[in-house]
């Protein structure tokens, strides 16, 4: 019996240390606090995950950034890996969240952030390092020319704040951007105004649907004509949802996406997608390959994705051959209240995870300062349709002359520098979706919902709003987030561990309870 005590007793301890494990990281990593200052005859090893695909410039500039870096501080030497997408990098960071090999920085988005924080002191909130006079923002003792908190621009600095805290710091800002071929627009006897409504596109794309008896098209005189293609369906739902004033999620993480407004763009859809006049880019590929070879009016695309889009875009993705010479226009995406423009803020943050070592997590946050100086800020938004993230580069009469020059090179590529313009006039005029733990999922089942009314149409199967909802609920476990919680108060189901770690407890407080029973009635019979 006194082994089955001792078992009981072990199956606690471990219980105890497994769910303190849980309760501090898998290493019980400790909250961080500022050190006193950097240990600079210590060597740290950090590491940076950034993502990148095929642009190699991209990668020199992180590659100089990190030698320049270490040239200020050679005691910290950083390794950088590459990722081609920004869910590998959160896929992996999740999958070394539970053996504690996190890396040191990391560029990713602030609904992943909210995921990685559901382990305790995973994530370092940054308030205390802004604002330390030695190491913060522009602190006493940094020594590049890294900007203050007072140059990092307000709206990209509240965009990395999960429940007020501040988690991240913005790295590149960009919007979506409707690429337009004014060529055809005006073929087809419109005019382009300075904003586009939904309804004004909706109709060119249906006048720029009709074919000749052969089955051609008459607009373009091609097989092959798709009016309006849309590459980021999430952002299309949730674009639409704001502009129309209608819900999509809280701050509490209350799903509120399934409303007559969503209902009413998906019929929209439906209805363009049977008038063969609207598709996405997950049902027929880059919108700016269709663009570039004449066979697309309306192409929206992130501002970042400008040198793709356009007769002479530097990085267009077809042939010669293909190509089709017309005038491309930059223009705000399609808006409900043209008035009162609404366009989402996207782009990649930076986040730092804890460490045992609080010297090594200055270091981090040292490297990710210098990711802000003019210099890397600047050479990298010029790669792209990006914005930098501080007064301090867009102010910079460097970057100030990239955005008015007239040279026609792919560095000063026309449609990428519109693209930034546009950002950076409409700056006030964007939002962001709240972030949760599950917000990354409801981002997903808002472009699946679109994605398969398009999807169904072109299949010709009936579409059954009810159903979509309901399917789209379950395969998004949209029922199991944040403040999804039913009338009747119930949370869903437990998870497998909370169930194991349950299970064992009340396994081990059986056994210690039947001992002393046992050991009681032993005394009882000995009187």
């Amino acid at each position: 019996m006194r082994k089955a005590l001792s078992l009981c007793l072990a199956i606690l301890m471990a219980v105890n240390v497994f769910m303190l494990a849980g309760c501090h990281g898998s290493k019980g990593i400790s909250e961080f606090t500022v050190p006193e200052g950097l240990d600079e005859s210590k060597k740290y090893e950090i590491t940076f995950w950034a993502k990148n695909d095929t642009n190699k410039t991209q990668t020199d500039i992180y590659r100089n950034a990190i030698s320049s870096f270490e040239s200020y501080y050679p005691n910290i030497h950083v390794t950088l890996k590459l990722y081609t997408d920004y869910g590998k990098i959160y896929n992996d960071v999740i999958t070394n969240i539970s053996t504690g090999t996190t890396p040191n920085v990391c560029i990713t988005y602030p609904d992943h952030i909210a995921t990685y924080m559901t382990g305790s002191n995973i994530v370092v909130p940054l308030d205390e390092l802004i604002a330390d006079e030695r190491y913060g923002l522009g602190g006493s003792e940094i020594k590049f020319d890294a900007p203050d908190e007072g140059e990092m621009i307000p709206q990209f600095l509240n965009e990395c704040k999960l429940d007020g805290v501040q988690y991240a710091v913005p790295y590149m800002r960009s919007t979506e951007a409707l690429y337009i071929n004014r060529d055809l627009v005006e073929a087809l006897g419109y005019e382009i105004p300075d904003v586009l409504t939904w309804d004004f596109v909706w109709e060119v794309s249906q006048a720029a649907s009709e074919k000749d008896a052969t089955g051609t098209y008459k607009i373009n005189g091609q097989k092959t004509m798709i009016p309006f293609i849309y590459k980021s369906t999430d952002n299309m739902m949730i674009q639409y949802l704001k502009q129309a004033g209608a819900e999509y999620s809280n701050d509490e993480g209350d799903i509120l996406i399934f409303n007559e407004t969503t209902s009413s763009l998906l019929n929209t859809v439906a209805e363009n997608v049977g008038k063969e006049a609207f598709s996405t880019f997950k049902i027929s590929s880059y919108p700016g390959n269709f663009l570039n070879a004449g066979q697309c009016i309306f192409a929206v695309d992130s501002t970042a994705g400008s040198t793709w889009m356009g007769s002479d875009a530097p990085l267009s993705d077809i042939s010669e051959s293909a190509l089709v010479q017309f005038e491309t226009v930059v223009r705000p995406v399609p808006q409900v209240d043209p008035s009162s423009p609404k366009m989402i803020s996207q782009g990649p943050s930076i986040c730092i995870f804890n460490k045992q070592d609080p010297g090594e997590v200055l270091a981090s946050w040292l490297f990710t300062q210098y990711l802000l100086t003019n210099d890397v800020q600047i050479s990298y938004a010029e790669t792209e349709g990006y914005v930098p993230v501080t007064s301090k580069a867009q102010e910079d009469p460097d970057y100030v002359s990239y955005l008015n020059s007239t040279e026609n090179d792919a560095l000063h590529y026309k449609v990428k520098l519109d693209a930034t313009k546009l950002l950076l006039e409409n700056i006030n005029n964007t939002f962001i979706t709240p972030v949760f733990n599950g917000s990354t999922s409801l981002r997903d089942a808002a472009g699946y919902l679109i994605e398969s009314v398009a999807k169904s149409v072109r299949r010709h199967e009936a579409i059954d709003l009810d159903s979509l909802y309901a399917s789209t609920t379950s395969l998004y476990r949209l029922d199991q987030i944040g403040g999804s919680v039913s009338s009747s108060g119930d949370l869903g189901p437990l998870p497998a561990e909370s169930i194991l770690l349950l299970s064992l407890v009340g396994g081990a407080w059986i056994c210690i309870i039947g001992y002393f029973v046992i050991k009681q009635r032993k005394k009882h019979k000995q009187f």
